[in-house]
């Protein structure tokens, strides 16, 4: 299902993954994701879209979309909080 709206520990995880997330302060499910990613230990990038303007036209130019969590892990784009995709991409 997609919604829409660190400790010292050495993160396997994701180790060679670049993950950014495009959000918003009041996004429940970008406090979701966030709190998915701390969890699991992945670091990375947050970019406010509802503050920062480049950030934002650069989402848009990435998919057309203005709904978020956005949330790229290397170049492949997922939608939404979809917990299982993420898993997916970040092995």
């Amino acid at each position: 299902m997609v919604y829409l709206c660190t400790s010292y520990w050495v993160n396997t995880y994701t180790m060679d993954k670049q993950v950014t997330i495009y959000s918003t302060p009041t996004c429940h499910f970008c406090h979701a994701a966030k709190d998915y990613f701390k969890e699991k230990g992945i670091e990375y990038t947050e970019k406010d879209v509802a503050t920062d303007l480049e950030a934002r036209q650069e989402m848009l130019n990435r998919s057309g979309q203005m709904g978020v969590p956005q949330i790229l892990v290397d170049d492949e784009l997922v939608v939404g909080f979809d917990q299982a995709k993420l898993e997916e991409l970040l092995g």
